[in-house]
């Protein structure tokens, strides 16, 4: 059973950036036929950092948080049906990630959760279109970790028959799929991607990100702080696996600045940004070392410092921006959820065991029908 039609994917991640959006059909061939993005006003990215962690009336703020999300999605739905020139009963669904503020899987009551900010009947009632919605929740009450979604997409996309493909998400969070020779799958979480080199950058230079990593080659990396560094326990979990701003956020950073002094912000920043790539480079090497080719997506892909330095670790292999492959990195997270929104519909799974390590392959999410 297939859904017929095109579908919406929106995505917004820890890196609080905004929300990305493609309209893409899955009919052979997989096309995009759109791609809108729209930024967090500064207040609204302020309340979703802050929801990450504990604080005041947080059930008030946090569904009020949901409402303003949606309509910066039903924006970017609006500006993916301009483009398109279609209309809303032209689009089968809308996947719609919401904005992760806890992700806690197996945790506390051997259950745990995992928690997106999202309000999808707003968004259904906005733009007249079925709404797909709480992807993770599933996975992560038939045990698993509720991510990353993406690898199973990646495959579709980017796997090769005889190759093994490493694809590197860069988002807020870093995560690796890696796709073997006969269609095998592994994927997880390994260290954070753009999140602690934005918050450096922006707290002191005031710019949102570190534009093609020009700060962080004006550094030094100081190799024995980067070691320390290295050293925190996550990268070291056997997969599956999974993180986010739970770990990786300013007080982690805060506390691992007490053991340096003295030390240039840019040469925290070049460190920042040499953690990031080594703790990718590790993962790949342990759990990949036969690896052909890394392609490298989302916004991390756009900093040339960054991919210089994976491509330096990998010698001899090829390492390339997603969209040397077909598909910009800007939109590959994107599109992922319009496929995983379709899955739902189709009635088939969005999960990979192997990946996630649920018991099973399950059906994601829950429609809110237009």
């Amino acid at each position: 059973m297939s859904a017929p039609g095109c579908f919406i994917g929106l995505m917004s991640g820890t890196s609080l950036d905004g929300v990305d959006g493609v309209l893409a059909c899955f009919d052979a061939p997989f096309q995009v036929l759109a791609h809108a993005s729209a930024p967090f006003d500064t207040a609204l990215r302020a309340e979703l950092q802050a929801l990450n962690t504990p604080g005041p009336n947080e059930l008030h703020r946090a569904a009020l948080a949901a409402n303003a999300l949606v309509e910066v999605y039903a924006r970017v739905v609006v500006a993916l049906l301009t483009q398109s020139q279609l209309r809303p009963q032209d689009v089968r669904a809308i996947g719609a990630h919401g904005q992760t503020v806890r992700h806690q899987p197996g945790l506390h009551d051997g259950v745990g959760y995992t928690l997106q900010l999202n309000q999808p009947a707003l968004l259904a009632e906005r733009c007249g279109i079925d709404v797909v919605a709480d992807f993770r929740s599933r996975d992560v009450a038939a045990g698993g970790q509720g991510a990353p979604l993406v690898p199973a997409f990646h495959q579709r996309i980017f796997g090769r028959p005889g190759q093994h493909i490493a694809v590197l998400n860069l988002g807020g969070i870093a995560n690796l799929s890696l796709l073997g020779p006969e269609g095998e799958i592994l994927g997880f979480d390994c260290g954070p991607g753009n999140l602690l080199i934005d918050h450096w950058c922006q707290t002191h230079t005031g710019e949102p990100f570190d534009q093609d990593g020009q700060w962080a080659a004006s550094g030094q990396v100081q190799t024995t702080w980067l070691a320390e560094l290295m050293s925190e326990p996550f990268l070291h979990l056997t997969p599956p696996k999974s993180t986010g701003r739970d770990l990786f956020n300013p007080d982690w950073l805060a506390k691992r600045l007490q053991t340096q002094t003295d030390l240039r912000p840019q040469d925290v920043q070049a460190t920042l940004t040499a953690f990031t790539a080594q703790a990718c480079l590790q993962a790949l090497q342990r759990h990949s070392p036969a690896c052909h080719k890394l392609i490298v997506c989302g916004g991390g892909a756009l900093n040339l410092h960054l991919m210089q330095q994976l491509q330096a670790g990998l010698p001899g292999r090829e390492v390339v921006e997603s969209g040397a492959e077909g598909l910009p990195p800007l939109q590959v997270e994107a599109a992922a959820f319009a496929w995983l929104a379709r899955q739902t519909v189709s009635r088939e799974a969005g999960n990979w065991p192997a990946v996630t390590g649920a018991q099973g392959t399950r059906i994601l999410g829950a429609i809110y029908p237009a």
